[in-house]
C-alpha cells in the first residue's frame, strides 16, 4: 500500500508542476486530455502491477485454503470409514452373541422341559407305587374285616346251635374254646 500512497504523491506533484508550467514555468505540455492519459496509464500500470500481486494472493490463499478443506475432508472421510468398519465389527460381534444366546436359550429351554418330564415321570411312578400300596392296605383291610364278620358269624351259629341242641356243660366248653381260639390268634 506504500506503493498507492508514492503514486498519488506523484499524481499530485504532477498536477503542481502542471500549474506551475501554466504560470509560465518550466515548458510543460499543459494539454489536460494528454496529462489525464498519462495520469491514467501510470494509475492503469501500477494497479496492473499491484492487483497482479493481490490477485496472486488471493488465488494462493485461496488455493491453500481449498486444499486445506480437501485434506480436512479426506481425513474425515477416513475417520468415517474407520467408525464404520468398527461399528460393522460390533453389530457382526452383536448378532454372534444373539446366536449365543439364543442356543444357549434353546439347550436350557431342552434341558427344563427333559427334567419337567423325568420329574412327571418320578411322580407317576411314585403315585403308581402309593396307589399299589394304598391298593395292598385296603385289601388287607378288607380282608380282615371280613374274617372278623366270617368269625362273628361263625360264633352266631355256634351259638344257635348251642342253643338249640347241646347240653348247658358242652355248651359252656364250646363257647370256652371259641373264646381261647379268638383270643390266642
Amino acid at each position: 500500500m506504500g506503493n498507492m500512497g508514492t503514486f498519488l504523491l506523484l499524481a499530485t506533484e504532477h498536477s503542481e508542476l502542471a500549474e506551475g508550467a501554466a504560470e509560465g514555468g518550466f515548458g510543460l505540455n499543459l494539454d489536460l486530455f494528454e496529462t489525464n492519459l498519462i495520469n491514467l496509464a501510470i494509475l492503469v500500470g501500477i494497479l496492473f502491477y499491484f492487483g497482479r500481486k493481490v490477485l496472486s494472493n488471493i488465488l494462493t490463499e485461496r488455493r491453500s485454503n481449498i486444499e486445506t478443506a480437501v485434506r480436512e475432508a479426506e481425513k474425515r472421510q477416513k475417520e468415517a470409514q474407520i467408525a464404520l468398519s468398527q461399528a460393522q465389527e460390533q453389530l457382526t460381534q452383536a448378532q454372534a452373541e444373539a446366536q449365543r444366546i439364543r442356543k444357549a436359550a434353546e439347550e436350557s429351554a431342552q434341558a427344563a422341559k427333559e427334567a419337567l418330564l423325568a420329574k412327571a415321570a418320578q411322580d407317576v411312578e411314585r403315585l403308581q407305587q402309593t396307589a399299589a400300596a394304598d391298593l395292598n392296605t385296603e385289601r388287607e383291610r378288607a380282608l380282615a374285616e371280613l374274617r372278623q364278620r366270617v368269625a362273628a358269624l361263625a360264633l352266631q351259629k355256634v351259638e344257635s346251635e348251642l342253643r338249640t341242641g347241646i347240653a348247658d356243660d358242652v355248651q359252656q366248653t364250646i363257647i370256652d374254646r371259641s373264646i381261647a381260639q379268638v383270643g390266642g390268634s
